[in-house]
């Protein structure tokens, strides 16, 4: 009941921010948290579903383990002693190249847009804004809106927002490898991804609802040929495509965790010089801050400081760091008494599935600079509107993760 009412609690919230509340279409709203639902219960519900998707997890899983080859022919035997910049990393790559050469043999556009047929068909949502949602199941929120470049300058403000706050919502493949990685359940991984996307096109039409007519239709989008005229163009093309996603990676971590430490060091400075008997940290500070709305998902409530913090982490810096600490975490319940000495509470797998669903989007700040900044390039007759856009989408998207941890939470 608690996860039920954070579900409808964060739709309020939504309607309230709404740039135009009368001109919500409450059946694409509907809808889209129906077919969630209908997600959730074929996955996670319901045997046959569970063990599909536990399946596929699986086989992914092995399949990125074949860039140990590569990582071990490159950095030698010894390349898991710096594990992120020899494995993850590489991993990403790994990833890249193996979807561009499912976009080149044509097998990745059937699929997406299949998906996206049934969610225009349902949702009653524009053919583009339908076929980036599907499509960003499988990739990140930079490749997407590439996929329709042609045509953006042709969408409506509602359409753009609504593909912005989808590629917040969800996680592109090669950075679920790293997630993997890092000890989180592939099958939930994958399933958040899913259950995310049709949430985020209804709360995206809840919080900036349609108020003009969208132009481009299905065959349109259908037309979409990738430029590689071989398999091998399309390999090499997706890794090196990749290498700036993994630098970026790297940089931001590099950045932003060095950041973190320097405010940590700031605060328990000045918390010394106060007399106070808690290490207060940027963690600290947030886990009472968002405290609510780990209880609202229905985290128990010994657990709620903790997956607090991990949102903050997660929305603050990158989702990279809070993946990172929820791995540990994970592998830290197995020696449970040392873990609660150090980090208190987390007696629940369910508060492991929660943040596991609630962590799985782009959804940061760091990220509406990305997206700020590819949508200038790609539309720059939009940019006046564009930060306007990006600001609320990435509310939009943090929310379809809440939501989504909600569903899962039952």
């Amino acid at each position: 009941l608690v996860s039920l009412s954070g579900l409808f609690i964060y739709c309020g919230l939504m309607y309230l921010i709404s740039k135009n509340p009368d001109k919500v279409r409450w059946h694409t709203v509907i809808w889209g948290f129906a077919l969630q639902l209908f997600l959730a219960i074929i996955i996670l519900k319901w045997s046959l579903g569970y063990l599909a998707f536990q399946w596929l997890g699986e086989r992914i899983t092995n399949y990125l383990n074949y860039v140990d080859s590569g990582c071990m022919f490159l950095f030698g035997n010894n390349y898991e002693d710096h594990i992120f910049a020899m494995k993850i990393l590489p991993t990403v790559i790994f990833v890249s190249s193996t979807i561009n050469i499912l976009f080149y043999l044509g097998l990745m556009q059937k699929l997406i847009v299949s998906v996206a047929q049934v969610i225009q068909f349902l949702l009653r949502t524009s053919a583009c804004e339908s076929f980036v949602s599907a499509s960003n199941i499988f990739m990140g929120m930079g490749e997407c809106p590439i996929l329709i470049r042609p045509m953006l300058p042709s969408l409506t403000n509602s359409e753009i927002h609504a593909i912005m706050a989808g590629g917040f919502a969800t996680i592109s493949g090669s950075v679920m490898a790293a997630f993997i990685y890092f000890g989180v359940s592939a099958p939930h991984l994958i399933s958040a991804s899913v259950m995310s996307a049709p949430a985020a096109l209804a709360i995206a039409k809840l919080v900036y609802p349609e108020t003009e007519k969208p132009t481009m239709n299905v065959d349109s989008v259908n037309k979409f040929k990738p430029p590689e005229k071989s398999i091998f163009e399309a390999a090499s093309a997706g890794a090196g495509s990749a290498i700036s996603l993994a630098a970026i990676i790297g940089a931001n971590l590099i950045a932003f965790i060095s950041l973190l430490e320097s405010v940590n060091q700031t605060l328990v400075w000045f918390g010394k010089r106060v007399g106070s008997k808690k290490t207060i940290t940027f963690q600290y500070i947030i886990s009472y801050l968002l405290w609510p709305f780990a209880l609202t998902m229905g985290v128990k409530v010994e657990d709620c400081r903790k997956v607090g913090e991990l949102i903050g982490v997660k929305t603050f810096i990158n989702e990279f760091v809070a993946f990172q600490e929820l791995g540990t975490l994970i592998k830290n319940r197995k020696k449970l008494n040392e873990h609660i000495a150090k980090n208190g509470t987390w007696s629940s797998e369910r508060s492991v599935v929660i943040s596991t669903y609630a962590l799985c989007g782009f959804s940061n700040f760091g990220s509406i600079g990305i997206q700020i900044g590819m949508f200038t390039v790609l539309i720059p007759e939009r940019k006046t509107i564009i930060p306007k856009l990006a600001t609320r989408a990435m509310v939009v998207g943090s929310v379809s993760c809440f939501v989504t941890a909600c569903i899962a939470s039952r």
